[in-house]
């Protein structure tokens, strides 16, 4: 192992637009580090004054995220999870919230004896404190921190002058990345640089200096636009990166890896590579799967986060979709998705139709439902191959209990609190914490054990394509751990309050509903299935979450697989 005197820090920031990329930049550095033999972690830091992501909705941010140990955060966690391969902790996120609230909480506790309390230097050292401890608790010799938003927003600015004196105080361990746009206008013809000059200028008013220009656009740039870059941003021309539009996010490493961007950091921070093994060469070989997918599978995706105003946005199921690519292009074909609006599909406005699988992923609340649950009812009674999550398993459960068990009007108490029959119901600690409208993070988070029943389809699924258990569903989270002797368990990130209802239990087992995950007291229903089916699996946890390109999810290949 390289011992290195201190810890070195890449910030990452964006300029002109949002939605750059920023955290698809984030991840794949950490990735080509990686593949050098460096030990790095990602951190990201969002500009909001939410504690966390978790009471945010999905259509305003995009979806919610959840570690390991139990926090909910940005998608770009997941991005970064996937393309490091590595599960990630509560310290690799930060919000303004946070940071507020503890350096607040910290004067009320007179920690600051006496002293006036001020934005700089006790803010931006909470955050240059939060960022050095991610690294020490991952061990790690570079982090990357993602700065949520764009140069130039008020809200941002305090975490852009955290990195100005942590750079200050170590300025040969720490470097800036600025990812930048090149607009293309098609009554010009050509990509115009002034926009990504511009933004440069309000990080350099910040006494901030970027050490390489990433430069998004819809084609590469040319000499005469690299030439312009150099000139204006102050940078040599090796020092900016081309990052052009690709057709998947996953070719983003391997193409900057291309033009050497990972020697040209280590030479800046003054790292040492070392011999490592594969590299990226298992990248490589997934990119590969992925352009060689020709077939195409159908799969409808019905749920009710979609629209945001005059668009629909797949932000808010990012994680199943990927999970999804993953497990077809590794099975030779391509996903084609489709976002069926469950109210719409309650309305008899569209069809399912012609689809090989169909999804019913996360939700809340009760819009919509009724929709959902005649989506399941034509996946059960048409023998169409069916993957419930979280909400979707419960939506099975009461889609079952209508129209097998004849319990008219059944339902969770989320969406219909009066209901006859509550099948699906609240946990009894969760009922404590919406009485007292404690909302934010207290609902059940994080890895959580669960027994698989032997002889079932899900157990035959985890030992199928489980790649001899040294999957992430292998790892708890370290407080939430099966007991010792108990075997057949998976560890598996859930974020719910709701539950399905022991009472009818038997009943649903009688009827040909099988119970094939557990937590390890028997208590809680982890999983169900229908055995006379291709594929009817509802599970409350997400392993979507855990879907990675080098270990694909087991329930996704064998759902893939069914719709093959």
């Amino acid at each position: 192992m390289i011992k290195f005197d201190l810890v070195k820090y890449i910030f990452v920031s964006g300029g002109v637009v949002s939605g750059l990329g920023k955290g698809i930049t984030s991840a794949s550095i950490g990735m080509i580090l990686a593949a050098k033999g460096v030990v790095v972690t990602v951190v990201k830091i969002d500009m909001y004054l939410n504690i966390d992501a978790g009471t945010i909705r999905p259509q305003e941010h995009g979806e919610v995220f959840v570690t390991e140990d139990g926090l909910e955060t940005d998608q770009d966690l997941g991005n970064y999870e996937r393309f490091l391969s590595k599960s990630l902790r509560r310290e690799n996120y930060m919000t303004t919230g946070q940071v507020y609230k503890t350096v607040i909480d910290r004067e009320r506790a007179f920690g600051y004896e006496g002293e006036d309390v001020e934005a700089i230097p006790h803010v931006t050292d909470e955050i240059i404190g939060r960022i050095e401890k991610a690294g020490e608790m991952n061990k790690a010799q570079v982090v990357i921190i993602e700065l949520g938003g764009t140069v130039g927003e008020y809200q941002n600015s305090l975490f852009f002058e955290a990195s100005r004196i942590l750079r200050l105080r170590h300025p040969k361990d720490v470097i800036s990345v600025h990812v930048t746009y090149l607009p293309l206008l098609a009554s010009v013809g050509e990509l115009k640089s002034k926009p990504a000059q511009q933004s440069v200028k309000l990080l350099n008013a910040m006494g901030i200096q970027p050490d390489f220009l990433v430069a998004r656009s819809e084609k590469t740039i040319d000499a005469k636009r690299r030439e312009k870059l150099a000139v204006f941003c102050n940078l040599s021309d090796e020092d900016i990166i081309a990052a052009p539009d690709l057709p998947s996010i996953y070719q983003v490493p391997l193409f900057l890896n291309e033009q050497k961007f990972g020697e040209k950091i280590m030479t800046k921070l003054g790292l040492r590579k070392r011999m490592v093994s594969g590299g990226l060469e298992a990248w490589k070989k997934f990119e590969e799967a992925r352009q060689a997918a020709k077939k195409t599978v159908k799969i409808a995706m019905v749920g009710k986060y979609f629209a945001t105003g005059d668009y629909k946005l797949a932000d808010s199921y990012v994680s199943v979709i990927e999970a999804l690519k993953q497990a077809a292009w590794l099975q030779g074909v391509k996903p084609e998705l489709t976002w069926v609006d469950s109210a719409e599909y309650e309305d008899g406005k569209l069809s399912l139709s012609g689809f090989d699988g169909i999804i019913v992923p996360q939700g809340w609340g009760k819009r919509g439902v009724e929709g959902k649950l005649k989506a399941v009812k034509y996946a059960r009674e048409n023998k169409v191959p069916y993957l419930g999550l979280c909400f979707g398993m419960q939506m099975a459960v009461i889609e079952f209990a209508r129209n097998v068990l004849r319990l008219r009007g059944a339902n969770t108490t989320e969406a219909d609190p009066k209901t006859k029959y509550p099948v699906i119901h609240v946990m009894p600690d969760q009922a404590e914490y919406l009485a007292r409208k404690q909302y934010g993070g207290t609902i059940r988070l994080g890895a959580w054990p669960c027994v698989i029943k032997s002889g079932t389809k899900l157990d035959e699924i985890y030992k199928n394509y489980g790649k001899n258990n040294d999957g992430p569903w292998q790892q708890s989270n370290g407080s939430n751990v099966a007991p010792a002797g108990t075997t057949n368990v998976i560890y598996e990130r859930h974020r719910h309050r709701y539950e399905f209802n022991n009472e009818y239990r038997e009943k649903f087992e009688k009827a040909g509903l099988v119970i094939s995950g557990t937590s390890p007291d028997g208590e809680l229903v982890e999983a169900i299935e229908l055995m006379n089916h291709p594929f009817f699996i509802g599970t409350q946890f997400h392993p979507e979450y855990i879907a990675r390109p080098l270990t694909p999810h087991p329930i996704f290949m064998a759902f893939v697989k069914a719709c093959i």
